[in-house]
């Protein structure tokens, strides 16, 4: 394993367990082990575990760092914050979905540039439950009181601009605007 890999599985490994205390934060009732806010802290604390046991089996006492005290404290604290404000606002799903989509780029990242063979087919099987979970979280979090509030701005920006752009040669040609 090298460095760059091992900065990967770190940044995979943090970004799992941020996801994973949003998701104990957002989940209204804790006791009911099949919610979508319970399955995705379960898959998030699987990749946690899957790559804090990989960095621990490297030989270089440096790089079996595992997370520290301050890690966990932040994450609880930003995961409070925004699960405060999502609750409030009753859009927990569209709150959790782009965390949840953080952790399936990184471990897309992680699994397309590991060497080791079953290290990649385990960050697959974890890769196919996170994508199932977000088709999941993507359905619910359109189904909550509109399009999320931070995002409708953008998306109008984008399509008036391909509207404004269809009809020219230079917006549908940009290498013959020269």
């Amino acid at each position: 394993m090298i460095d760059a890999e091992v900065m990967r599985l770190r940044r995979l490994r943090n970004t799992a367990l941020k996801a994973r205390a949003l998701a104990g934060m957002l989940d209204s009732d804790a006791a009911r082990r099949d919610s979508l806010f319970s399955r995705s802290a379960l898959s998030c604390w699987r990749i946690a575990r899957l790559t804090t046991g990989t960095l621990r089996a490297h030989p270089y006492q440096s790089f079996q760092r595992g997370p520290s005290a301050l890690r966990g404290i932040y994450n609880r604290l930003v995961a409070g914050t925004v699960g405060a404000t999502a609750r409030r606002q009753e859009r927990r799903l569209q709150a959790f979905y782009p965390e949840l989509l953080r952790v399936a780029r990184e471990l897309d990242d992680a699994r397309a540039l590991t060497w080791s063979a079953e290290l990649s087919d385990t960050l697959g099987r974890s890769q196919t439950e996170i994508r199932g979970l977000l088709r999941e979280l993507h359905a619910g979090a359109r189904s909550e009181a509109g399009p999320p509030r931070e995002m409708a701005p953008e998306v109008e920006a984008r399509t008036g601009a391909a509207r404004a752009d269809a009809g020219s040669v230079a917006g549908n040609w940009p290498y013959l605007a020269f």
